[in-house]
């Protein structure tokens, strides 16, 4: 029998922490739920969850001292899936009520509030996928689950060769945003996977299937 991958959950004090771990381990991973160095930084993959204001997450995140555990992984091209606010917080910086919050720096950008008539952007949703996405192969046409009021709404990282090109996945609420990211080592959802039923299982079981495949 074909062990399942490992994949660390990492636990800084985020509040869907059990939801996500219990739809990796649906999805087919053996996911453990820690904040051991060790163990994150030897996990065929990490995920990082993000519930709740972006200065929150970075802060908890820097105590627990996260960003360097997902800097240390993703230089060494071994992946890391961030969700919600863990994807926010990949970029350099989020601009919550007039507050300018330095964030991971993985990604040019600064997220920022949606322009839309009602916030938050709550409920189900589809998404343009990209041609050649992976976290989306089958996919496609699903619809996903939402809870913000910010997101990323530019991406300005320039790639060259011999890097390949990052896949984007938007989603239209008042004006496009980013819902998705797939950037080598680096991955991201907007929506919550652990709260889109089978579609997000499917996704998740996508992300589990490219683990050492990078």
């Amino acid at each position: 029998m074909t062990a399942r991958p490992v994949v660390a959950v990492l636990d800084y004090g985020s509040g869907n922490v059990h939801s996500a771990v219990k739809a990796l381990v649906a999805a087919g991973a053996d996911a453990r739920l820690t904040a051991d160095r060790r163990e994150v930084l030897e996990a065929d993959g990490l995920l990082v969850p993000g519930v709740g204001a972006f200065q929150a997450v970075a802060d908890a995140l820097r105590a627990r001292r996260g960003d360097e555990l997902i800097d240390r992984r993703l230089a060494g091209g071994r992946p890391v899936l961030g969700i919600c606010v863990g994807m926010q917080i990949m970029f350099e910086h989020g601009v919550e009520r007039g507050v300018d919050t330095e964030g991971l720096g993985e990604w040019p950008g600064t997220v920022t509030e949606l322009d839309a008539p009602v916030l938050p952007h709550m409920g189900w949703n589809t998404v343009r996928a990209p041609e050649g996405s992976r976290l989306f192969a089958g996919i496609e046409q699903e619809r996903f689950y939402f809870v913000h009021s910010y997101a990323a709404q530019h991406w300005t990282l320039e790639t060259q060769r011999p890097f390949p090109e990052p896949r984007l996945t938007w989603c239209d609420y008042g004006r496009p945003f980013l819902a998705a990211v797939e950037n080598g080592p680096l991955s991201a959802t907007q929506f919550h996977p652990e709260k889109s039923g089978a579609a997000g299982i499917r996704l998740l079981s996508n992300w589990i299937g490219t683990l050492g495949a990078q």
